[in-house]
């Protein structure tokens, strides 16, 4: 007997896939940043100061990562995500004095979070009703 996915768990994984998306957006964008691809003051890794440096070698690394892993919906994507959403989380807020103030992005971060533990509870309490 094969189980059909409910609407929930399709909406689910949906949801990974558009994370998995705008994760491999994200990591462009800092490879962008490395390569020194867009003109601008300090866009370029050997101009940048050294905590961007690490910052932004470390990101570019693991946000395609995590891309690849929500994508294929594996177990391992939505943890290299919140690596990466703690790390830019601490970053914009924990060091503005350092990487300045973002709050779009820590913003985007915390929905995602609430949204991903809002459908992951839903789907575990419909799977636990079906066993019942």
């Amino acid at each position: 007997m094969v189980l059909e996915p409910s609407t929930t768990e399709l909406v689910f994984e949906w949801f990974q896939r558009i994370v998995a998306v705008y994760c491999l957006l994200f990591g462009v964008l800092y490879w962008v940043r490395l390569i020194g691809f867009y003109p601008g003051p300090l866009w370029r890794f050997d101009l940048m100061p050294v905590h961007w440096q690490l910052a932004a070698a470390t990101l570019a690394v693991f946000f395609p990562f995590a891309a690849a892993g929500l994508w294929m919906l594996a177990s391992w994507g939505p943890v290299i995500w919140v690596i990466c959403a703690l790390t830019e989380t601490i970053m914009y807020v924990g060091f503005p004095q350092l990487f300045g103030e973002r709050w779009p992005i820590v913003a985007a971060h915390a929905a995602v979070a609430l949204i991903y533990m809002a459908l992951r509870l839903v789907v575990h309490f419909q799977r636990r009703r079906q066993r019942v």
